[in-house]
Formats: C-alpha cells, structure tokens, sequence
C-alpha cells in the first residue's frame, strides 16, 4: 500500500505561479502512475492531469494544457503540480491520486484510482 499527501495549496492572485507537492510512504513509488484531480464547490472531481510509472508520458485537460506541469521524482518519492498563468476557474482543492501500473496509458476517472490524498485548496482571486 502507497499513501499520499498533498502541500503547498494558499491563496494566490490571478496571474500568479504556484507549486503543489505531493509526497508518498510505503510500497515502492515508480511502480504507479500518478494524476492531479480537482474539485470545484458545487461540481464533481475532475482530472487534471497524469504522469506514467517511467515519468516520459503526461497528459492534461485542455483547460490547463501549456500552464500546467506535472514531474515526478521516483527517488525521492514526491510528484508535483506547477501551475502558471491561475485563473479564478482553477480555484479549487486539489487531490493527488495513485494507483498500480507499469503501463504507459494516462487514466483520467476517479474510479480508476484506488489511493487519494486529502486534498490542498488553491484559491485565485480576480
């Protein structure tokens, strides 16, 4: 079993960078694939983007497509979220998500992970 832990959510200024941190205990790391999923007040938990077992594949929603990052370090255990260019739209909690794969395929449901942080709130005044 993997656990997770996401940091580094605050209140930031549209326009404005900012870096999400997700750290991971237990089984070995770069045996799962990892993703970013978000959810809004009042709207379901979408995905944001996700990064293969190797860390070589990524994709991402369109929304956040060439302002957002995801890079993984399988050493260290930690996969992070940088964020440029936030909008109001991406206000939100953030949730880091695991699950078993040695595959290059991006899962992009909820239900296709089986081990959830608590989640980070990144809010972004206009």
């Amino acid at each position: 079993q993997v656990q997770v832990v996401e940091s580094g959510g605050r209140l930031v200024q549209a326009g404005d960078s900012l870096r999400l941190s997700c750290t991971a205990s237990g089984r070995i790391f770069s045996n799962y694939a990892l993703a970013w999923f978000r959810q809004a007040p009042g709207k379901e938990r979408e995905f944001v983007g996700g990064i293969s077992w190797s860390g070589i594949n990524t994709y991402y929603t369109d929304s956040v497509k060439g302002r957002f990052t995801i890079s993984r370090d399988n050493v260290q255990k930690w996969m992070a979220l940088q964020m440029n260019s936030l909008k109001p739209e991406d206000t939100a909690v953030y949730y880091c998500a695991a699950r078993e794969s040695l595959e290059r395929t991006i899962y992009t449901a909820t239900v296709q992970y089986n081990y959830w942080g608590q989640g980070t709130l990144v809010t972004v005044s206009s």
